[in-house]
């Protein structure tokens, strides 16, 4: 109950800060949706992984033309890919958070980093020579992307995009590709 208090506290100051960001910005605002092929795979260094279906929706926030804010919710669904039935690393999980992009402001190919914090709500199981962790509910995680931005308007984007799950001592990534929508001009 106490690790559920302090991610919640977490969470809640994530959200607030958005919140009082959103005031201050005074640069465009779109809406980012990416679409992948997901897997997970344990931290121990055993050759059991999943496999399956990534989706992520994004509001973003910029704040210069080279960083940005980006509250997000999405979607992980993995399935065991061996036949062993011992061993899997699977995760099913609705994902909500918040992260920050820095982009290096390079015309039509632009790379970027991201790192944020967010909450995982699902199932998870890591089930390894090595590890055996199961876990149901809400559990931190930690968003970590590189990417390209594509286009003269960086409107595409194309990605490897990793959540970092401790609690069960796996990570689950997904090469995506993306488009931003524009919501709103300044």
């Amino acid at each position: 109950m106490q690790k559920f208090k302090s991610y919640s506290c977490v969470l809640i100051f994530i959200i607030l800060g958005i919140h009082e960001t959103i005031g201050q910005t005074k640069e465009s605002q779109n809406l980012n949706l990416s679409v992948g092929y997901g897997i997970s795979a344990p931290y121990d260094e055993t050759d059991i992984d999943g496999s399956g279906f990534f989706a992520q929706g994004e509001y973003i926030f910029d704040l210069k033309n080279w960083i940005d804010l980006r509250p997000y919710m999405g979607l992980f669904l993995t399935y065991e890919n061996s036949d062993n039935e011992l061993y899997k690393t699977t995760s099913k999980a609705l994902l909500i958070g918040g992260k920050g992009r820095i982009t290096a402001p390079i015309p039509w190919v632009a790379p970027y980093l991201e790192l944020g914090i967010g909450a995982s709500i699902g199932n998870f199981e890591t089930i390894t020579p090595l590890t055996n962790l199961s876990k149901n509910g809400v559990l931190m995680h930690i968003p970590f992307s590189l990417g390209l931005e594509l286009g003269p308007k960086h409107n595409f984007d194309l990605s490897f995009t990793y959540f970092y799950h401790p609690a069960v001592e796996q990570f689950s990534g997904a090469i995506a590709f993306g488009i931003s929508i524009p919501i709103k001009k300044a």
